[in-house]
């Protein structure tokens, strides 16, 4: 445990570890009762969910992983990173967990990876929430296509390499309040990515935006497995990279879903809002 620059008032809980064919995985295991899985994007790691595991660890079994190649789970230079892969090392988890009933969040590339195992275990699946993410192909949209040219490509490779530009720069632009990613926290999000070694995934998630349309696309297909789901639409409407647009997709998707907007919230709905989203997701659970 790093514990030189992890907090553990902020984050108290005892790591846990997964091994996956790209190595260990590390995933925060708190609490019992009826299962939440919680699946994190780019560049976060199972640190985002820390206040709702708090808030739900004394009622619910709160299960928090952190994808190879983010937070303290192992870092291979040679792996593929691509979504798909991802998403089969979570199955690999969850499988050997045996979970049942459970609770999905999921936000960022979370969505479609969190999702991937929610579609082929729907039996499993009781509630999801659904957080700035996406589950389709996007590569007729210029929005996502500039956004993985850029940063998918040598350019963003370089600044994300050398700079650690993602979790420095673009991080901070999605929120809806900078002041709430203070300092402190900024450095949980920058220490487990402190080494240019260490930072493949977080290149390799913005190029397959455009990258994994097909697998995207495979997913987006099946979306009807989910359709009698419990399902709560947290929207963090500040957010300039996943908009209106795409929570309008949701909804259209998942008519009986619950939609919540959080008006003066960013991207990271549980970094900004967490007193707000922790009410809605109980009202989900009941």
């Amino acid at each position: 445990m790093p514990s030189a620059w992890l907090d553990t008032r902020e984050y108290p809980f005892k790591p846990h570890y997964f091994t996956v064919p790209a190595g260990k995985m590390h995933y925060v295991d708190e609490g019992s009762g009826d299962p939440i899985v919680f699946v994190h994007g780019n560049p976060a790691w199972s640190f985002e969910f820390r206040h709702l595991i708090k808030a739900f660890a004394p009622t619910n079994r709160c299960i928090a992983p952190d994808l190879i190649g983010f937070g303290l789970s192992d870092k291979p230079e040679d792996w593929t990173y691509l979504p798909q892969d991802h998403a089969m090392n979570l199955g690999m988890l969850l499988g050997a967990l045996n979970l049942d009933r459970i609770t999905l969040v999921v936000g960022d590339w979370g969505g479609p990876i969190g999702m991937s195992y929610a579609l082929g275990h729907p039996e499993r699946i009781r509630n999801i929430v659904i957080m700035n993410t996406w589950m389709w192909p996007v590569d007729d949209d210029l929005h996502f296509r500039l956004f993985s040219w850029f940063m998918g490509g040598n350019v963003g490779r370089w600044l994300i390499r050398h700079r650690n530009f993602f979790v420095r720069r673009v991080m901070p632009s999605v929120f809806g309040d900078r002041y709430k990613l203070t300092e402190k926290i900024h450095r949980h999000y920058l220490m487990p990515l402190a080494k240019p070694v260490q930072r493949n995934g977080c290149w390799i998630f913005p190029r397959e935006i455009i990258g994994s349309t097909a697998w995207l696309r495979s997913l987006w297909e099946r979306r009807s497995a989910l359709s009698k789901k419990d399902i709560l639409i947290a929207w963090g409407m500040m957010d300039n990279s996943f908009r209106k647009k795409e929570m309008d997709r949701w909804v259209e998707a998942f008519p009986r879903a619950r939609l919540v907007r959080f008006e003066y919230t960013g991207h990271f709905v549980p970094e900004e809002s967490p007193g707000d989203l922790i009410r809605e997701m109980r009202n989900l659970i009941g």
